[in-house]
């Protein structure tokens, strides 16, 4: 696999902000992304996420709208590990709680990876197709943050010479 780090947007279109993560994966599109990394609107579909998880990535990078307390708009940064999830409990194949899926990995014989979630404090996450002002104004802020994951904690790892592969140090 030449891809090493899953950049997964989630989030629920029709529910107003929480379709945060599907945009925000959009704009990381329209520029060309390092090699390693690969980015892909999940929407809902956390038994694809889970699935895809499978291939053995490096690291993940969750897209999603965050709740908290600190105003709609606002981007944070988190590394999570299999500590903060839930135990598995099985995936809703038509829905998408990030942590179910997260942790649902391992049942399917796979590992987590280094995981990190972008996420923006919603508005509203009412019916309605369109993200608020404040969440749309935040967009560009999780791309960056995105990016700056991608630069610098999850730089490519070292691809070992033809000369030392296989070489037990």
């Amino acid at each position: 696999m030449n891809t090493q780090i899953l950049i997964a947007g989630v989030g629920n279109i029709f529910l107003s902000d929480d379709g945060f993560g599907p945009e925000a994966v959009r704009a990381l599109a329209r520029e060309p992304l390092p090699t390693h990394a690969r980015a892909v609107d999940y929407g809902i579909r956390g038994l694809h996420l889970a699935y895809d998880l499978l291939e053995g990535y490096h690291a993940l990078v969750l897209v999603d709208a965050l709740p908290g307390d600190h105003g709609p708009g606002t981007v944070r940064v988190l590394e999570v590990g299999r500590a903060d999830l839930p135990p598995s409990a099985g995936v809703d194949a038509h829905g998408m709680d990030p942590a179910a899926v997260l942790a649902t990995v391992e049942s399917l014989g796979g590992r987590l990876p280094r995981t990190f979630v972008v996420g923006c404090e919603p508005a509203s996450t009412g019916e309605g197709i369109g993200l608020s002002e404040a969440v749309t104004a935040s967009v560009g802020t999780a791309t960056a943050a995105v990016r700056d994951l991608l630069a610098h904690e999850l730089a490519a790892p070292p691809v070992p010479s033809p000369r030392s592969a296989g070489r037990e140090t």
